[in-house]
């Protein structure tokens, strides 16, 4: 083709802004960053219009610039350290990883003189509880709540970083939450 096309990006913009901003919404569930990343979709074509030569549509064109953003960010969430604060369960617990008192849920009380670790019956869907986790959940809350090591000892022993360390308890923690009231609170 030795004739120059020329491409219309604000065409582009008016035609597919849409069905980029629904396919990164549908991705990222961030209505924020969905639409961030399609105007940087559309920063890169103008920059890249010159590479431009028309063997796909546009449209194919622009989503796959679009995929690479998305990917991109993700790429950049993953190599971020999640801590507490950035999840919604941050309410639940205190800034050491324990429970709020007045966050316990309602049918967890029990009798002022009743301790349930020294129920057998309680210990036994404890220890069930504990062991459906995966191993690594598992050994992290073993360790840090049973024999009360630091998260700095464990991270060393299990090989793993302080924010993986923390999110590993978080999660252990829900599903532990989870199997203890399906199999003590609610039997």
């Amino acid at each position: 083709m030795d004739q120059e096309v020329k491409w219309d990006l604000t065409q582009w913009v008016d035609e597919y802004t849409s069905d980029l901003y629904s396919w990164a919404l549908y991705k990222i569930s961030d209505s924020e960053q969905a639409k961030d990343l399609v105007q940087e979709t559309f920063l890169a074509a103008a920059e890249k219009m010159d590479v431009y030569r028309g063997e796909s549509t546009p449209k194919t064109w622009l989503f796959s610039i679009l995929n690479h953003k998305i990917a991109d960010h993700y790429r950049k969430r993953i190599s971020q350290p999640i801590s507490m604060e950035d999840t919604s369960m941050v309410m639940f617990f205190e800034k050491v990883g324990e429970w709020q008192e007045n966050k316990k849920p309602k049918n967890w009380q029990v009798e002022d003189n009743q301790i349930l670790l020294d129920d057998v019956d309680f210990q036994a869907v404890l220890k069930n509880c504990l062991n459906a986790l995966p191993e690594k959940w598992s050994t992290s809350v073993k360790l840090k709540y049973l024999t009360e090591k630091s998260g700095e000892e464990i991270c060393q022993e299990l090989g793993i970083t302080p924010s993986n360390f923390w999110q590993i308890v978080h999660r252990a923690k829900l599903q532990l939450r989870d199997c203890i009231e399906i199999n003590w609170f609610k039997s």
